[in-house]
């Protein structure tokens, strides 16, 4: 497994469905985020979508949001 190789995956924001790449070490801290908050990877990637600023692209919003999850736990 390469994990600095972006992997394109379907999503289904608001009823359209979009597709972004994130690396493998991405993915797998996205969807754990999403199991540990209770929701659907799409939920929190619609969530992420709202709350995103309308310059930042979904892929780099929700690394922000992986690591900003990432960053708030190293403090606990």
């Amino acid at each position: 497994m390469n994990d600095a190789r972006p992997r394109k995956r379907s999503l289904t924001l608001h009823g359209h469905r979009t597709s972004v790449s994130l690396e493998d070490a991405f993915w797998i801290a996205f969807v754990d985020l999403a199991r540990r908050r209770q929701m659907s990877v799409n939920a929190l990637a619609a969530q992420i979508d709202r709350e995103r600023g309308i310059s930042a692209g979904l892929a780099s919003a929700i690394r922000v949001a992986v690591l900003r999850d990432l960053q708030a736990a190293a403090k606990v």
